[in-house]
């Protein structure tokens, strides 16, 4: 290379950095004299790209790691959702479960233990000047007591055992249209007292489904043959539907006199009377009725209806 040459090149070599640097000040280039206006050039080329990498990449990383934390939230939600949704269910299902628990895991009725049981009965407490007469069995059928219970307007209860009424249920039809209410005395006139429950339960079960088909109604008051009874017998009265057990403080007897299980050996007020059938009463039904509604007077006392002073719950 000529003088002019060799000192056109430098001039331009010289030109050139001086605009690199004004690009990066204090930048440390030398020319050389084989390529010196080549070198300037890849390295602004190659400082251009880095500068736009430097600008570019966070972009990109910030859009990775918005997409990522996207991607990674669409499981986050999906879990709070699938948590909140299973602790929904949850609750909604333990609350139903819990609820038909509790409804359906209970005891069963009359098995419920003493507080679910029927109470049991021989007097009324009441201020009413009221005694009860109550009669058993159905052996005895006196058209007179008919004629007495219609003409006295007498509210009497009759507790009937299937067996002995036998084809005697037309009687206490007639008995009942005249104002007699008829109520539970068991099937076959058993001790209850302890017989298994099974058996229990059958006898006073069928004679409300016997009452029931005869009559149209469902007796809640029953007494149980010669008055002796268990738990046993309470549990299986409750679950046939009887709402109280009623035995007696007082009985009436064939001959029309008066004895006591308990108490004062006289009539007081919520009195409930027992008239057995006798098998040769000295009188009949209707004159041993008669003599106890005059004793029944001279004491100032009159008949209650017991089914309105022992009613169901």
């Amino acid at each position: 290379m000529t003088g002019p040459a060799r000192t056109t090149g430098r001039m331009r070599a010289a030109g050139l950095v001086r605009r690199i640097r004004r690009i990066r000040p204090g930048c440390p280039i030398r020319p050389t004299r084989s390529a010196g206006p080549a070198r300037p050039i890849r390295q602004r080329a190659a400082m251009a790209v880095l500068l736009v990498a430097g600008l570019v990449l966070p972009l990109v990383l910030a859009g990775w790691g918005t997409s990522g934390g996207r991607a990674g939230a669409g499981p986050a939600v999906r879990g709070a959702d699938a948590a909140a949704g299973a602790g929904a269910g949850k609750g909604v299902g333990a609350g139903e479960a819990e609820a038909e628990a509790g409804d359906g895991a209970g005891p069963s009725p009359g098995h419920g233990g003493p507080d679910r049981l029927p109470p049991v009965v021989d007097h009324v407490p009441t201020r009413d000047k009221v005694v009860f007469l109550t009669y058993d069995d159905g052996a005895e059928r006196d058209p007179r007591f008919i004629d007495l219970v219609r003409g006295r307007r007498l509210p009497v209860s009759m507790f009937l055992t299937d067996s002995v009424v036998g084809p005697g249920y037309g009687h206490f039809a007639r008995l009942r249209s005249v104002g007699a209410s008829l109520q539970n005395h068991t099937l076959d006139h058993p001790a209850l007292r302890g017989l298994p429950y099974a058996g229990q339960r059958a006898e006073i079960c069928g004679q409300q489904r016997k009452l029931g088909s005869r009559f149209g109604i469902r007796p809640h008051l029953f007494r149980p043959p010669y008055g002796t009874y268990d738990t046993t017998t309470l549990r299986a009265a409750g679950d046939c539907g009887i709402a109280a057990v009623v035995l007696w403080r007082v009985t009436l007897e064939g001959d029309g006199t008066l004895t006591y299980t308990r108490g004062a050996h006289r009539l007081t007020p919520g009195d409930i009377i027992s008239v057995p059938a006798g098998e040769t009463p000295a009188l009949t039904l209707a004159e041993r009725t008669t003599r106890l509604l005059r004793e029944l007077e001279e004491r100032g006392l009159r008949v209650g209806r017991l089914e309105d002073y022992v009613r169901r719950p």
